[in-house]
């Protein structure tokens, strides 16, 4: 636990392993956020307005890898409840949380400092992350914490209901392009992750990231960014901040969806800032496919005037060459997958 932030930081010293090169440093960070990044009301695809809903979605999609939405059809007090036990599990005392302490992410319940690759980074990121599989969920729960005494009730109920978000979510990005309804179904889906992170107050958030500029390898991410802002997107070279709207959900598209639409969709880069005042916790939910999944565009989406832009590859391998990359800093880690 010594290596953990919010064990050692006392929140007026930045050691130098957590100061990002200037050329990665966020320099001033300015508290207000840009409400570019799309809302979308989900709630109304399930009546006429459903082809709206769609086009807004693929239009951001597009258009910023990234939109959120609201409406979604999660309670409010399950949202409450869930936010509740991650704020109750990161205040408990550091003794009663040593036994989850691991970097092995075939464990069903580990709790990390910066990332799972953090012997081999020259960088951390500023927060402390409990990482959680979820698929098969009921399985996956037997090794979750016990602590608090509510936690795998609540997040085991909150991991079913962003699931069936995330699943309805692909369906109309089904619709959008013209794939079978179910495209994205069983081994597509089949990897459920649930990153928990906290980042404690900072003493210089202008020298460091709570986590480092990045794309997703999966499907979607379904975040509940809280109600503490820190998420900011990539958007025509310029560093835009997405709006905490309380109860909404930030989705982002992976990597596997922008080659499945042939590049129609994009995964954007993005990343979370610090707060010299405020801790802030957020929740990530990813929809990946299982790791020997073929990955290709779909044949719905390519023709003579739109040929493939992308090899076929299977997914646990294109994971590993990612996870390279981004230890490596390394920019463009798609190159070997274009034709």
């Amino acid at each position: 636990m010594e290596k953990f932030v919010s064990s050692w930081s006392d929140g007026e010293n930045l050691p130098e392993s957590y100061v990002f090169p200037p050329g990665k440093r966020p320099g001033k960070v300015v508290v207000t956020t840009s409400k570019n990044v799309p809302v979308i009301d989900i709630g109304k695809a399930e009546g006429l307005d459903r082809s709206a809903v769609i086009q807004q979605i693929m239009q951001a999609s597009q258009e910023y890898g990234f939109f959120q939405v609201i409406n979604h059809g999660v309670e409010s007090a399950l949202l409450d409840d869930t936010r509740a036990v991650f704020k109750e599990f990161f205040a408990l005392p550091a003794e009663e949380k040593t036994d989850l302490c691991s970097l092995d992410v075939s464990k069903n319940c580990i709790l990390l400092t910066s990332n799972v690759d953090f012997d081999k980074e020259e960088i951390h990121n500023w927060r402390d992350s409990l990482r959680l599989n979820c698929a098969p969920l009921e399985e996956c729960k037997l090794e979750w914490t016990r602590k608090p005494a509510r936690f795998r009730v609540v997040v085991g109920d909150y991991a079913v209901e962003v699931k069936k978000l995330g699943l309805r979510i692909l369906d109309l990005i089904c619709e959008g392009l013209g794939l079978k309804h179910g495209y994205f179904t069983k081994e597509m889906s089949q990897e459920n992750i649930l990153a928990v992170h906290h980042y404690p107050p900072c003493p210089d958030p202008s020298l460091t990231l709570g986590t480092r500029s990045h794309s997703d390898t999966g499907l979607i991410a379904i975040l509940l960014q809280g109600n503490v802002p820190g998420l900011q997107v990539l958007k025509d070279g310029e560093w835009i901040g997405v709006e905490a709207i309380p109860d909404a959900f930030v989705v982002n598209i992976g990597y596997v969806l922008q080659f499945v639409s042939n590049g129609k969709l994009l995964s954007v880069e993005h990343r979370a800032v610090t707060n010299k005042d405020q801790s802030r916790i957020s929740a990530a939910f990813f929809i990946a496919p299982a790791n020997d999944s073929i990955i290709e565009p779909a044949k719905a989406v390519i023709n003579a005037e739109k040929p493939p832009k992308y090899k076929s590859f299977r997914y646990a391998d294109f994971v590993k060459t990612f996870r390279s990359a981004y230890v490596g800093e390394i920019d463009n880690v798609l190159g070997k997958y274009m034709i």
